[in-house]
């Protein structure tokens, strides 16, 4: 089945304008979850009655837009291979093929384990946190489509609200006073907080990839996200509108908020903001 016939009933004009490539989605799911307190890895932590990992996949499978879905998990996690088996069964009207690898100790080695499974044919590849679990279906419409338009890198963004300062660490009696010092003012309205899924051209994220695969474990750990290393190629990175329910749970308190996100009237996927 085509990345287009998975999308039926979800086209816009954009997408009759601009046929769709066929797209893979990597759903990186590899985090240790340290800070959300559970003993767990995050995609296993429950959410409204479910693993993170199950609200991820099913937003990825509901948007339509994927002709795999190639899932990162914890080295050696057979509880949640277990889940993405059943999540498999559940998919009784075929779906996307889903795919499942060991994710590595870095979000980089994590993507690059999935991008060597994709499947022959892919054209764009979608990169997704399963952290952010409740994206809604228009977003990965928004992202597809600017790729169908030409894009090589597109992201969801988000305008940021709070003032932000950029600081130093304080030395001598500086650092009596308070940890650290505003050394600047941002301009807040050339600011963007950056969401997932980032979409790419295949090629373009594989070098992107390539070009870095030689790092150390420090600067592997630097890299937050792919538009990254695409922008070290000096490839344009494209930019839409993200939603505001896409949080990153990380904390106890975004678990809270999605909670509440999942327990709202009109449900979390399908309220923008």
């Amino acid at each position: 089945m085509s990345a287009t016939d998975l999308s039926a009933g979800n086209g816009t004009d954009a997408e009759a304008a601009h046929p769709r490539p066929v797209v893979a989605v990597v759903l990186v799911a590899a985090g240790s979850g340290q800070r959300l307190g559970y003993g767990m890895p995050k995609a296993r932590v429950p959410l409204g009655g479910e693993p993170i990992l199950m609200h991820a996949l099913r937003g990825i499978v509901a948007s339509g837009v994927a002709q795999q879905v190639c899932i990162a998990l914890p080295a050696g996690d057979g509880a949640l291979r277990r889940m993405c088996d059943d999540f498999r069964n559940e998919l009784v009207d075929g779906g996307p093929l889903l795919t499942v690898v060991d994710g590595g100790a870095t979000r980089s080695e994590s993507v690059r384990s999935a991008l060597a499974v994709l499947e022959e044919g892919t054209q764009a590849v979608l990169v997704h946190d399963a952290a952010r679990a409740l994206t809604p279906e228009s977003v990965f419409h928004r992202v597809v489509d600017s790729l169908a338009a030409g894009a090589l890198a597109v992201i969801p963004v988000m305008p940021v609200v709070d003032t932000v300062k950029t600081v130093k660490a304080t030395s001598g009696n500086d650092a009596r006073i308070a940890p650290e010092l505003v050394v600047g003012t941002a301009p807040r309205e050339q600011l963007r907080a950056v969401q997932t899924p980032q979409g790419f051209d295949l090629d373009t994220l594989l070098r992107a990839h390539g070009a870095v695969s030689g790092f150390d474990e420090e600067q592997g750990a630097a890299i937050t996200d792919d538009a990254m290393l695409v922008e070290r190629l000096g490839v344009p990175v494209h930019a839409v509108r993200g939603a505001s329910q896409s949080l990153k749970i990380t904390t106890p308190l975004d678990l809270i908020i999605a909670e509440g996100l999942l327990e709202g009237p009109l449900g979390a996927r399908w309220v923008e903001g």
